[in-house]
């Protein structure tokens, strides 16, 4: 079963052409510093949304590998960040399937934990002790 995360901004006005242009680097900076070619990450939909005033939206499928799990997360969570920082005058949910994300003006979004060396030791060796048991 895979778990996803999902963002979006709303307002009633468009973006600007320099929010477009914000929004787009810090995708494709995202993009450039994505620490796992074969793992699903920023994903930022064409801009053709069902709701008028959805400016941006995504989702990104969270890694079944545990190990990679808090990375992953840890790195798009900081790409929405900008994200909302670029657009600072919509409304922004973040949610990992029902889960909400809670935004820190100083911290941004974060979850418990994402930046745990511990945690993301013991999710990885849990994950390859499981596999040599297998």
């Amino acid at each position: 079963m895979s778990v996803s995360l999902y963002y979006n901004a709303h307002r009633t006005t468009s973006l600007t052409e320099a929010e477009s242009a914000s929004v787009a680097r810090v995708v494709a900076a995202h993009m450039a510093s994505f620490p796992y070619d074969d793992e699903e990450s920023l994903y930022v939909y064409d801009g053709h949304s069902a709701a008028p005033e959805e400016i941006v939206a995504g989702s990104t499928k969270m890694p079944l590998d545990p190990g990679r799990l808090m990375p992953v997360i840890a790195h798009v969570l900081d790409s929405v960040t900008e994200l909302r920082r670029a657009v600072p005058d919509a409304e922004w949910l973040v949610h990992m399937d029902d889960l909400d994300v809670p935004w820190d003006e100083a911290e941004g979004y974060a979850l418990s934990g994402m930046r745990d060396p511990e945690l993301i030791a013991e999710l990885s060796a849990n994950h390859d002790d499981d596999r040599t048991q297998g």
